[in-house]
């Protein structure tokens, strides 16, 4: 991807928020990560130099008015915001504002604090009521000359209201968007649940009927069915067909005989049949009960959904889309329409609000019409292409339904395990037996590739491995290069006619060998394809690959922090992983509100250290107790943990301690996280009909022989897009001395973590700006983000 020169470039330096009076609020129903977004619009706009003022309890607070409710925000305010759950400004339901006079009195006590620019976070009902508020804005200002409550002077000054809209709702239900604040926290804790349920049932033989939340939208049901692998998900999008009792009874039935010794059944809350009747957990117990004898437990999940500490994706996603609400306030005109701040793929875009409104009712009034396709396509091609891979990963086709392809592929882990390994393996042995093809598993990687260590593996073999972290099917680090004349042997004897390889920057290399190997050994002359799967997120051709290390690594920050409550002045200095990759000392720190971040990519010395030493004393002084600091652990070879531990303490002294951390294999460990679940099981079905199209495509006189570039990529999320690669193109775009894609998307997010911890410093905002419109299936056509980041 080519960046933009200085020259193109756009720094919001030019942007000034002097004179300029911003009001943040949350409206609606709770949402983790709404306290990240505030912060970030918080601090974004004094940054700026504008005035920034909470409205507490949403549209009520607007409506009272009153010292308390309006209140001027300061930068240490929102401090220790970023891990808490729910809203720390509160959020109400207000009836009150639905009234014109409601809206007269929230307009005058607005004009009187100069506040013209709202960044509203909600759902679509909290949105709808701003845009319509931000319509009636100059008539109110009318009214309120006319009860003599301001003068003419307010109305010229004042005359345009702007709007900015996040969307902060646990349901993913909101057009436009592929993941909304809280969604992601929310299916951690339904995963949380469902892991726990597991134990139980395998346990005592048990059935499990679990409801989730999410209202008209079954989002949460379909992917944390997705991220468990549960028997069977009932959604209100697309009702089961008539007859779904006995289908489904018949499945259960099949799965308990096939030794699989618990059924899960979700239910999404507004589950309905194909007559729009409600579909209620009880009567799914019930029928299971009455016509199969299990013994069945109902577990309605409930406003657990909504509470806890927001995931590392849900803190990115707020603080990003919260300093993009900012710049759009700051950029927008009179004639600019109110527009909401969204994530398509890995990019942020502005869309016009009422577009995206629009087309959420559009879902809705489909259901309500019984055309449940057209309300599935509306929900974008990310709620599509969920559906389709959990049908084609949860429902086993009879072996006279399958496809005869007489292929035979190999799935292999290589490099260091990764959470997510294990559902991307899973997804890839189903999608190649509803292939028809014949799947076999590799051992250790490619040293057990040339050791012989191969076999067949079956349906039913990869059975619960969605939610176990590591790789149960071994990896290891060794590169085929000196092994490939047994490699190929190997190839021969079990006739492997496509490879598919899931891991780290050694599946890069190893691709990479296999392919030069190809002008000797025609058994590489075969379709190849790799999926990344590393925690140090360093492989080229791909923006992500695996976020539950980040999620570990905030987690720990959180606590550490914590247990810094009530002492002394404390900063601590923490070591990440990554090799010489940055990644998870950048991102997480900007998850976990770290005050700065060393990594290799960003070069520093003596007096970067010390002048970070000066800015942590400087806020060390005032009411901020708590200092944070990530550092890379090949960030550099002379400035080690130690030698920073030790720097901070000696010129700290007096002002606050130092404590240190190294949190070294904990962040590779662990339970995958609910988006490493379902990003590797998506891209890996992605990745598996790929393979199965180059082998129909090149398979000549009784034999496969794949010989050109396009026939050994990698699949990787570029921007808004899933896209295969030929490795041979990415040969350019990587450092091999340091195991690095020379571009790295991610650090445009540095400046973020440095303006929300208080440092000048420069940010590129070239990306955004443009308001976009709503077109049904926004993304171009190999998109399927599941909401990157």
């Amino acid at each position: 991807m080519a960046q933009p020169d200085n020259q193109s470039k756009r720094f919001f330096e030019s942007l000034s928020g002097a004179g300029k009076s911003i009001a943040v609020l949350t409206s609606g129903g709770d949402a983790q990560g709404m306290n990240a977004a505030v912060r970030a619009v918080v601090r974004m706009g004094i940054y700026v130099g504008a005035k920034v003022y909470f409205i507490r309890e949403g549209y009520q607070g607007m409506v009272d008015g009153g010292e308390e409710n309006i209140k001027e925000a300061s930068w240490e305010s929102v401090s220790s915001m970023l891990q808490m759950g729910g809203t720390v400004i509160g959020s109400a339901r207000c009836k009150e504002f639905r009234s014109h006079e409601g809206r007269l009195k929230a307009a005058h006590n607005l004009v009187q604090r100069g506040i013209t620019n709202l960044c509203v976070i909600g759902g679509d009902g909290s949105l709808t009521g701003a845009n319509l508020f931000r319509e009636e804005w100059s008539g109110l200002l009318e009214e309120l000359v006319q009860q003599g409550l301001i003068d003419e002077d307010a109305v010229q000054k004042y005359s345009a209201l702007h709007i900015v809209g996040m969307v902060g709702s646990i349901d993913n239900d909101f057009c436009g968007t592929d993941m909304t604040i809280g969604t992601d926290s929310a299916l951690h804790r339904i995963i949380e649940v469902v892991d726990a349920i597991m134990t139980t049932a395998q346990s005592h033989q048990r059935t499990f009927v679990l409801e989730v939340m999410g209202r008209h939208c079954g989002y949460l049901a379909l992917v944390s069915a997705l991220a468990c692998g549960a028997d069977w998900v009932l959604i209100p999008e697309m009702p089961p067909e008539d007859g779904w009792e006995e289908k489904m009874c018949q499945k259960l039935s099949a799965n308990r005989a096939g030794m699989k010794r618990l059924n899960v059944i979700i239910v999404a809350e507004g589950a309905i049949d194909c007559n729009n009747k409600p579909i209620t957990t009880d009567q799914v117990k019930d029928l299971v009960v009455r016509c199969l004898g299990f013994d069945t437990r109902v577990t309605i999940l409930g406003h657990v959904q909504r509470g806890g500490t927001p995931s590392a994706f849900d803190r990115i996603l707020a603080s990003r889309m919260g300093v993009e609400a900012v710049i759009a306030l700051l950029e927008t005109t009179a004639n600019t329409p109110a527009c909401v701040v969204s994530l398509c793929g890995n990019q942020a875009v502005r869309l016009p609000l009422m577009e995206c409104v629009q087309m959420t009712q559009e879902v809705q009034k489909a259901m309500d019409e019984k055309k449940f396709e057209e309300a599935v396509k509306l929900r974008g091609r990310s709620f599509e292409n969920n559906l389709k891979t959990y049908k084609l990963l949860a429902h086993r086709k009879l072996e006279s339904e399958l496809p005869h392809s007489n292929f035979n592929i190999a799935v292999l882990n290589v490099g260091a395990p990764a959470a997510g390994m294990n559902a991307a393996v899973r997804s890839a042995v189903r999608v190649g037996i509803s292939e028809g093809h014949k799947m076999f598993a590799v051992n250790d990687g490619f040293e057990g590739f040339y050791k012989g260590q191969i076999k067949e593996i079956k349906w039913a073999d990869v059975g619960g491995w969605t939610g176990q972290g590591g790789s149960l099917l071994g990896t290891k680090r060794t590169l085929p290069a000196k092994h490939v004349e047994k490699i190929a042997e190997q190839m021969r004897a079990h006739n492997i006619n496509a490879l598919l390889v899931i891991g780290g920057f050694e599946a890069y290399l190893g691709l990479m060998e296999l392919l030069e190997a190809r002008g000797k050994y025609d058994e590489f002359c075969v379709p190849m394809v790799m999926v990344p799967a590393t925690v140090s997120n360093n492989v080229p051709g791909s923006d992500l690959s695996i976020d539950t290390a980040l999620n570990s690594i905030v987690e720990t920050c959180d606590r550490i922090k914590q247990s810094a409550s009530g002492t002394k002045r404390r900063v601590f200095i923490i070591e990440t992983m990554g090799g010489y990759c940055g990644y998870l000392a950048s991102v997480g720190g900007l998850a976990a509100g770290a005050d700065a971040a060393y990594i290799y990519e960003e070069p520093f010395d003596i007096r970067d250290l010390q002048s970070n030493v000066e800015h942590l004393t400087e806020k060390m002084k005032g009411a901020i107790q708590r200092g944070l600091v990530l550092r890379n652990e090949n960030s550099n070879e002379n400035y080690t943990t130690d030698f920073i531990y030790q720097l901070y303490s000696e010129e700290g002294r007096g002002v606050f301690d130092c404590r240190k951390n190294v949190l070294g294999h904990m962040q590779q460990g662990g339970a995958p996280s609910p988006f490493d679940r379902n990003f590797g099981t998506k891209i890996s079905a992605k990745a598996m009909l790929w393979l199965t199209k180059k082998m129909n495509e090149t398979f000549r006189q009784g034999r496969v022989f794949a010989n050109t570039e396009d026939t050994c990529c990698l699949l990787g999320m570029r921007r808004r897009a899933l896209v295969f690669q030929p490795v041979v193109q990415l040969k350019d775009e990587t450092d091999f001395v340091h195991r690095i894609p020379k571009e790295q998307w991610w650090l445009k997010l540095r400046p973020l973590m440095k303006i929300l911890a208080k440092y000048k410093t420069s940010y590129d905002v070239s990306d955004s700006g443009q308001l976009e419109h709503v077109v049904r299936n926004i993304r171009p056509k190999e998109s399927d983000a599941s909401g990157a980041m």
